[in-house]
Order: structure tokens, then sequence, then C-alpha cells
């Protein structure tokens, strides 16, 4: 019987898979760091408040890159490429999904709209990492190697959700409803998408390397199908509802440093 369990452990066990998760993982927080970073440094005149967190969301995404490189090293491997169909964060801005990374290279002032952008597209794709890493903190929170990265990226990732819920909470009573709603709306169904698209790519090259059944590779991409039809016809919602968080100003102070594996 297949489970989510069972597929990340054999994931785990091999290493030229492990070796590709772990620089798929690793590419896409760099790229999230990266994008944090230029918002910081170009955020809107009227906002500089939020440079301060938006410096610690890209700070947290760096060291989750730098987490799973070591990783990596731990078991003597080193990444490999990021095949093109598996990159969450360039197909999303392929989408017109936040902000453009032409925008984010040239050395001019981000508008407050732009920011609301920025904040409503995070909360969407902060809610996937969040569920993602829930399900393995389940499963693999004790385990001695990989147990602590785990909790670590877990609690960032819950931080980086209350952050969004907070300051978009904030930015909707000062006037930005309408711009918030229709871009999370926007956000999440093409998030769905895009990471419908993405599931079945990395699907598909686990499967060659650890040379699945056909009749195997046929239930994993159903069962990626069908998920996908519940998040389009009603799953999405979770993912634009907004609520003050309990963890509030999450994001207020310094990331943490990387323990040692």
């Amino acid at each position: 019987m297949l489970t989510a369990k069972g597929l990340f452990q054999e994931i785990i066990d091999n290493d030229d898979s492990f070796r590709l998760f772990c620089s798929i993982a690793a590419s896409g927080e760099a790229q999230g760091g990266w994008e944090n970073g230029r918002i910081a440094a170009l955020v809107a005149p009227g906002m500089r408040d939020l440079a301060p967190k938006i410096t610690r969301h890209g700070a947290d995404e760096d060291k989750h890159g730098r987490i799973f490189n070591a990783l990596l090293r731990k078991r003597g491997l080193e990444p490999v490429p990021v095949p093109p169909e598996t990159d969450y964060t360039m197909l999303l801005e392929r989408r017109g999904i936040g902000l453009a990374h032409d925008k984010l290279r040239r050395d001019e002032p981000l508008t407050e709209e732009d920011i609301v952008v920025y904040l409503a597209h995070s909360r969407v794709t902060e809610q996937r990492a969040a569920e993602q890493m829930i399900m393995l903190v389940r499963y693999f929170g004790d385990d001695p190697v990989l147990g602590k990265a785990i909790r670590m990226i877990d609690n960032d990732e819950t931080n980086h959700l209350s952050y969004c819920h907070e300051e978009l909470l904030r930015l909707n009573y000062e006037g930005h409803g309408r711009l918030i709603q229709r871009t999370l709306r926007e956000s999440a169904l093409a998030e769905i998408q895009v990471y419908r698209d993405v599931s079945l790519a990395v699907m598909s090259h686990m499967g060659r390397i650890l040379r699945w059944p056909k009749a195997k590779a046929a239930a994993l991409a159903a069962g990626i199908h069908g998920m996908y039809a519940w998040e389009r016809a009603a799953g999405w919602h979770r993912a634009v509802s907004l609520r003050m968080p309990e963890r509030r100003d999450a994001l207020g102070g310094p990331a943490a440093p990387i323990p040692a594996f």
C-alpha cells in the first residue's frame, strides 16, 4: 500500500533521489532568500518599517537552503542541477505570480501595491510550505539525522505564515482589501496548478531513479491529479483566508543560527 511516509522514506534512503530532493529544496529556498533580500532593499518608502521583517524572511530562507546543502554534505553528496520543470519558484514567476525578477534586479523603489502583492503571494506559498513541513515533522521529526533540521524549518515556516497573516490584515485595515483578496485568489489558483505540475515532474524523476514499476508511477500520478481536482474545487480557499495568528510579530527578531548537524 502506498503511503506518504513510505514514499518519502524511499526517497530519503536512496542517495540519488535524496540528492535531487535536497537540491530542489535548496535551490527554491535560495531563490526565496534572494527575492526577499531585493524586496527589503527596494521596499516602498512608505513601508520601510517592513524592511527588517522582509530581511528576516529572506535570511530564514537562505538558512534553509544551507541546511539542505548541509544534509547533503553529511552524506558525502554534492547538489545536482535542478530540472527546470521542477523549479516551483521559476514556474510561478512565469505565470505572473509574485514580483518579477526583472523588476527586482532594477534599482527602482517598489510601490505599496508591489509590497501587497509580495505579501499575498507569500501568504499562499507559505501555506503550502507550512503544510509540507507539518507532514515531514509528523513522519521524520524524531529521525536522528533529519529531525533537527525538519523541526527548525517547520518552526520558521510557521513564523513566515504568521507574519503574512498579520501584515496582510494590517494592510487590509489600511484600505488595501480589494487588492489583497484579488491577489490571494489569483495566486492560489495559479499555485495549485504549478504545484500539480511540479509534483508530477518530481515524481517522474524519482520514479526513474528508484525504478518504480509503471503501476506505482501511475497510481502516484493519479493521486496528484486527484489532489489537484480537490484543491481546484475547494481546497484553495485555505490559502486565501486571513486570521490573526497566535504568533504575533513572528519575524520581529534576527534569524536563528543554523545548528550543527
